[in-house]
């Protein structure tokens, strides 16, 4: 008996360090898993690629030599859209006209240099889902005011409006009465409507277990972004800032995202996936393994096994200002060729 007493206690620390062990294991492998074998044959650009500009292309501080280095950048690659920053919306939907007075310019300088690439004005702005501080989607004046705000920005010359809010929980209903009715101004208009999209659950109710241990669900239910998805035209998944802490796994899990994307993404809606253009060394973002190269082969593996004919598919490269040139090398040779 006193054998037994002495080790019971170690029975019990080894049977918890299993239970916390084992998932995160098994979960290391099915991602691995996930970024083994070669992807098929033609899954590259669609010519369906996009690109998150920052705000210094509206505001004045970029020029005629900046917009002839970046069509440099873009010419014969697959991006076909801008998302440039020229935001951020006020808390209460409302957008101040004074950030962007040199959008026309930009739009017009693109369309002279890039014909065919069209330029969206990229709007977002921080929710008050986490903290009391933000723009709160449940007021109808608030939801309102964003929608006019699009109006606003399309009367200036955008080509499509993209929102990007955050952090935005699972099955916010509100969200969505606010995607239909910025469907509407943007189907009157004949553009695009586009959303940047939080990653899917990898595991079934993850969102739930992030919500209730730390306030912060992270994904999305695959069935909710099945609901954004039907509202836009085009989704775009930021993958990224993953926590992962290697390549392998890293493309492991974008080869997942891409997966659960393609199952639920109407074929009538571009599903695009982020792409890491910046370096950054943090918990959430380990730059040696969030790498533009294993992101693409993840996004060429979910696309081989899941719907490699699908046409309206494409990557988003976030974002011009932090890029590197070992991130457009990796696009142009893996992707983009």
């Amino acid at each position: 008996m006193v054998w037994r007493e002495r080790r019971w206690p170690r029975w019990v620390a080894l049977g918890v360090v299993l239970l916390l062990v084992a998932p995160v294991l098994a979960a290391g492998i099915a991602l691995r898993v996930h970024y083994a074998g070669d992807p098929a044959p033609g899954t590259q650009t669609r010519g369906r690629d996009a690109f998150w500009l920052g705000h210094a292309w509206v505001d004045g501080r970029k020029g005629d030599a900046d917009v002839t280095a970046l069509t440099a950048r873009v010419r014969d690659t697959g991006i076909r859209d801008l998302y440039v920053h020229t935001g951020p919306l006020e808390h209460d939907g409302t957008l101040d006209a004074t950030l962007y007075p040199r959008a026309d310019w930009f739009v017009k300088a693109v369309h002279r240099a890039l014909p065919g690439v069209r330029v969206q004005a990229w709007l977002g702005d921080k929710l008050a889902t986490e903290t009391p501080d933000g723009m709160r989607l449940e007021r109808p004046d608030t939801r309102a005011a964003v929608v006019r705000s699009a109006r606003q920005i399309l009367d200036v010359g955008f080509d499509g409006a993209h929102f990007d809010l955050e952090p935005l929980h699972s099955g916010d209903r509100d969200y969505l009465g606010l995607l239909d009715d910025l469907r509407e101004v943007t189907r009157d208009r004949d553009v695009p409507l586009s959303v940047a999209a939080h990653q899917i659950d990898p595991l079934p109710s993850l969102h739930s277990v992030g919500g209730a241990l730390a306030n912060h669900p992270k994904w999305w239910s695959q069935s909710f972004f099945a609901e954004v998805a039907r509202r836009v035209d085009q989704i775009a998944v930021m993958s990224y800032d993953t926590a992962m802490p290697l390549e392998s796994l890293y493309g492991g899990y974008v080869a997942q995202q891409t997966a659960l994307g393609l199952e639920v993404t109407p074929a009538s809606t571009d599903l695009l996936m982020g792409l890491p253009f910046y370096y950054d060394d943090t918990f959430g973002h380990r730059g040696s393994a969030e790498t533009v190269a294993a992101a693409v082969r993840g996004v060429r593996l979910g696309l081989s096994r899941t719907d490699r004919d699908r046409e309206r598919f494409g990557v988003a490269l976030y974002v011009d200002f932090a890029a590197r040139e070992r991130d457009w090398a990796a696009y142009r040779a893996d992707w983009s060729k």
